[in-house]
Order: structure tokens, then sequence, then C-alpha cells
């Protein structure tokens, strides 16, 4: 499948950065930028704090450069990904059931994912940890005034008679307005009616798009690779900038935020595993015997798309899923199924909305659910990427989208754990959908192990 084979080559600048232990750099630069936002802080009285002041301000100038970075980058990134998810696989012409058992299947998770991260941020209330106060005017100070018209100016939540004109306002009125509108969820939208409608055109048709659309994407992976790179200066420098003007009351609630996404996650995992059991019978320890290695090695890389030709074998000679679903549905799951990144969005919304004292009330909570589901669904699976998507989120529901700078040091051990988690996602697709879409007789069978699932080879013949 083309798109099995080009979703790698457009990783492997960012594996490479995994090759490099980027996330190690990025824990060590966390580490000393704590570090040397104490020493030079209030915390210590070693240094004025005017003087403390002006050095944070220097120190934090690669952070802002890198909050203006990623900002660059992620409309083209998200339209060219969900275009392509959506109309570049092959054999388009069979998606019928197929197409909707998967396209549901994987809605129907990531809004769950989504509001189990919000029922988790809600009990656990991570952002209660941290003063706001102080954080929101060290963000003022020295964020917006230098990036304020790339990261966004946070506009009040809505309140709920607002939100039936909310809803309106959600669809894109034409293409080109969206795509420079900054509406993440509009521009999602946009960029998914295109591809449906890509999808019933004749391939010939659409194939110049499509690689129009790989272009950009191939184009965008290699800026994000750049970013990524000057990650851990920023870190360094956003987290000394906000541990010398608030002291070291952020680590206690960015460590509880990071446990409350961990809890969420495992819930989805767990969730997973249930409905490959009770869907799909497989038992759990054998599911996961069979999925370690693939699972183990997305850990690692931090990115599900890199591990694509990994997940497809797994998935057609481990767990015995026929060909041509495995083939539709890891390509497709691993540009629009992100649950764990949406879980994630929702975690961190929350969580920066309780640390900057925001409302949300319902509309609100919807709008969150419903953006960070399309958000999700934009995503690609590379490393890095969700950090980019959260900023959008923020600003909608009035949020600092600054506020990222919080929780930036610590998104790439969380990146690592979400990333297993759509990966596992992808895989309990698979099962689950191959197994709705055989005939009665032949799951009544194999649920009675009489007769073994068939991994169907290219041809679509079984192997002896």
């Amino acid at each position: 499948m083309a798109m099995a084979r080009s979703l790698p080559r457009l990783t492997g600048n960012l594996s490479g950065l995994s090759r490099q232990r980027l996330w190690l750099q990025i824990l060590l630069a966390m580490i000393l930028g704590i570090g040397f936002g104490v020493l030079i802080g209030p915390t210590t009285g070693l240094v004025e704090a005017r003087t403390a002041l002006l050095v944070g301000n220097w120190v934090a100038l690669p952070g802002k450069l890198f909050l203006l970075a990623i900002q660059f980058v992620v409309v083209p990134l998200v339209v060219a990904s969900v275009i392509r998810g959506i109309a570049a696989g092959e054999g388009s012409e069979k998606l019928g059931q197929l197409g909707l058992w998967t396209v549901a299947f994987f809605i129907l998770t990531t809004l769950v994912a989504v509001v189990l991260g919000l029922l988790a941020a809600s009990i656990i209330q991570p952002g209660q940890f941290i003063d706001g106060g102080l954080i929101n005017e060290v963000l003022k100070d020295g964020v917006s005034g230098g990036t304020e018209t790339a990261v966004g100016t946070a506009k009040a939540p809505p309140s709920p008679e607002e939100v039936p004109e909310l809803i309106i306002s959600l669809f894109p009125r034409d293409p080109l307005t969206t795509f420079v509108s900054g509406n993440m969820l509009q521009i999602v939208m946009a960029a998914a009616i295109i591809g449906v409608a890509l999808v019933m055109t004749p391939l010939d048709q659409r194939r110049p798009l499509l690689e129009l659309m790989a272009s950009v994407q191939a184009a965008c992976m290699v800026i994000v690779g750049w970013v990524l790179k000057f990650a851990p200066v920023a870190v360094f420098g956003l987290l000394a900038h906000i541990t010398a003007r608030v002291g070291l009351s952020t680590l206690i609630g960015t460590a509880v935020y990071m446990l409350t996404v961990v809890v969420g996650l495992a819930l989805l995992f767990l969730i997973y595993l249930i409905v490959a059991k009770v869907v799909a019978g497989r038992s759990w320890l054998g599911f996961l015997r069979e999925t370690r290695e693939v699972l183990l090695l997305a850990f690692s890389t931090s990115s599900s798309a890199a591990v694509m030709p990994m997940t497809l074998t797994t998935t057609e000679q481990q767990l015995r899923v026929r060909s041509q679903v495995a083939r539709f549905v890891i390509p497709l799951g691993t540009t629009i199924n992100m649950g764990g990144t949406a879980l994630y969005q929702g975690v961190a919304a929350l969580f920066l909305a309780q640390v900057f004292g925001v409302e949300l009330g319902l509309a609100g909570m919807v709008l969150i659910v419903v953006m960070a589901t399309g958000a999700a669904i934009g995503s690609p699976g590379t490393p890095g990427v969700g950090i980019v998507i959260l900023a959008s989120i923020l600003n909608s529901v009035g949020i600092p989208p600054a506020g990222v700078a919080i929780i930036l040091g610590v998104d790439r051990l969380l990146d690592m754990c979400r990333t297993v988690v759509n990966v596992m996602g992808d895989m309990v697709a698979c099962v689950t959908i191959d197994h709705m879409l055989k005939a009665p007789v032949e799951r009544e069978a194999e649920h009675l192990g009489k007769v073994p699932t068939p991994a169907m080879d290219g041809s679509g013949a079984a192997p002896k």
C-alpha cells in the first residue's frame, strides 16, 4: 500500500531524533532548567529580582521562538494529514462496510478518550496545585509581549446561550478562508470534506492532489524535526524562566498533572483490552504477549507512523487479522486514530483551565470534547505533534495558549505513553472490525476454536 510505504519515510528524521535520545535530552534540560531557575529565583535570594528577571527573559527567548515555530507548522500539517488519511488508501473502492465500521470505531473511541480525560482531570484536579496568578503574570510578561500574535489571545469561554451559534460557526464557509482562519475544528472539518470527496473521485483525478498533500506533509515533518531538535533548549529556558518567578510550587502541580494523564491512559488501555475480549474474544494476556514488541517500539520512538510496518506485520501474523482489513485499518488508524492524544489534550486543557482559573462550564466542556476529537483525528502519528495541536484548542475555550510552556517539559514522557495507547487502539480496531465483518458461521466457529483465523496474503488467499 502506497500510504504504508510513504509514512515511515516521512518520519525518518523524527525517528532519528528518538535514536539520539531526544527524550533524555529534554529530561536533562527540564532538570537543569528547574535548578537554574531556583538558583536565580526568590527561593535562594542569590540574585536581585531585577537581574533575575533580565536573565530569565533572555534564557526564555529560545522557548518563545519554539512556541512561534509550532504555531507556524500546525495548519498545513493537519490539513495534509487529514486529507491523506481519508483519501490516500488504495483499494478505496472497497470502503463500504469496512470504511463505515472503521471510521465509527475511531470516532467513538476518541470521544470516549476525551471524556475519560476530562473526568480524570475533574476528579484529581491537578491544576489546584499550582498558583495560577503567578503563572499568568509570568506568561503575560514573558510571552504575550513578543508572541501574542502567533500564540493567540484567549477568548472568554462560551455561555450556554451561545452554543447554537457557536455550532453553526464551526462549519467551514469556504476552504481558503477556513485554512487561514486558525480555527482548528473548521480546518479539520474542511479537510475531512475534501478527503471524503476525493474518495469518490477516480484515482487518476485525485492522485495529483494527494501527491501535493504528501509533499506538504513531508515538508512539515522536516520543519517539525528542526523544531524538536531545539526542544531541549526551549524546555530549559521556559522552565528556568517560570521557576525563577514562581518557585518550586510549579513542580508539584506538574507531577500531579503527569499522574492524571497516566491514570487516564491506563484506563483507556484497559478499555481497549476489554473491547478486544468482549467483541473479538481475545484474551488479555494473549493479546499483550502477541503485541508486546510493537508496543515497546512505539514507546521508544513516540511515533505510531514510524512503527506502522511492524504494526501491520504483528496484526496479520500474530493477531491473525485478514490482510485486506489490516492494510486498510492500520494506515488509516496511524493518521486519524489518536485516542491517547485526545485524552491527553482533554486533561491538559482542563488542567490549564484550573491553573488560570477559567470556568469552562458545560458548553466549554462540550467544546473541548468536540475540538479534541477533531484535532486528534487531524494529528499525524509523529512525536511532538500533540503539543502543537493543543495550543489551538486552548485558545478556543478561553485558556491562554502560552500555558503550554508549563507542560512542555514533561510532554516527551507523556508522548511516549500515549503513543503506546494509540498503537494499541489501532490493533484493537483491527481485531474487532475483522471479527464483526466475518460471516456469523465463521465467527461462531472461530469462537469455539474449531477454525483458525487465516492470515491472508497479498493475493487474498490464505497461506497453507
